[in-house]
């Protein structure tokens, strides 16, 4: 729980940074779903879903941050 609060905390700045930024609205969607993505980690965690919750956090995050990328890439 508490790493998925951390992360939770992490993707809130970025959110913040990228808000002020002027980013774009896809990239916006995509540290947005992360933040929800964190909110359901903690919550898979708090019923005893420990070690799901932990891969679907890791896949969610990887997703994200390939998805960020391609998207700085074009």
């Amino acid at each position: 729980m508490g790493i998925a609060a951390a992360a939770m905390t992490v993707m809130a700045v970025v959110l913040v940074m990228q808000l002020g930024d002027g980013s774009s609205l896809v990239s916006l969607g995509l540290y947005g779903a992360a933040f929800v993505l964190s909110g359901a980690v903690i919550e898979m965690s708090r019923r005893g879903r420990t070690r799901l919750g932990m891969a679907v956090l890791v896949t969610g995050f990887v997703l994200v941050l390939v998805a960020e990328w391609l998207l700085r890439s074009r």
